[in-house]
């Protein structure tokens, strides 16, 4: 943000700036007792490179979803709370090609079946216990370990993330990948699709509101 200069009185110093203007303190919250991450705003994307009849290069197909839910209550020695999990709504994937998005739902997720998929941590790797709490802004690298249920199948998986706590506020970036078989998922195969890699890399853009846990 960029602030315009007071203009100072004639023939005197410059103005003093209002008081009241600057940025208010970042909350802080006690380190002793549990935190507790509800998402705000999440969004779910998967790719997978593949190739189109008649096109000589690779390129990603992307499906993305808005339905994210959960929360995470990060204990002050680093463990987890039972009420700690992720949902996503696989029913609400959509990306750039309807004839694409109705055979991912029904063919290769049975989202009628299966609308979810579940995430329950259960440990990190790289994250301080217990989760800082300070007034300015610090930036998060770690990996969260838990296990992923995805039509029907439950998998222990690890989600690289980058991040930044501040004050009240979680944000960042978490990614993570794995096989088609992994989850006993069939590869696509729709008309115009040459051929799509085993590999289905998925991401979610976070924003968690912090507090203490009850």
């Amino acid at each position: 943000m960029l602030f315009r200069s007071a203009a100072a009185p004639q023939g005197g110093a410059p103005a003093a700036p209002a008081a009241g203007r600057g940025p208010a303190p970042l909350p802080t919250f006690d380190t002793s007792k549990p935190a507790k991450l509800d998402l705000t705003m999440a969004t779910a994307r998967y790719r997978v490179k593949e190739q189109l009849v008649g096109v000589s290069f690779m390129n990603d197909a992307v499906g993305t979803t808005d339905k994210v839910t959960g929360t995470l209550v990060i204990m002050p020695n680093g463990s987890f709370g039972p009420q700690s999990k992720l949902t996503v709504d696989m029913k609400s994937l959509n990306s750039d090609q309807g004839l694409r998005d109705g055979y991912i739902r029904t063919r290769v997720l049975d989202a009628e079946k299966f609308p979810t998929l579940e995430f329950v941590p259960k440990r990190t790797q790289g994250l301080p216990a217990p989760l800082p709490s300070q007034p300015t802004a610090q930036a998060l690298g770690f990996q969260l370990i838990g296990d992923m249920t995805l039509k029907g199948v439950t998998k222990e998986v690890t989600f690289n993330i980058a991040g930044t706590l501040r004050g009240a506020t979680v944000a960042g970036v978490a990614t993570t990948s794995f096989k088609f078989q992994d989850f006993n998922l069939p590869k696509p195969a729709v008309p115009l699709l040459l051929s799509a890699e085993d590999t289905i890399n998925l991401e979610v853009e976070f924003r968690a509101a912090r507090s203490v846990a009850q």
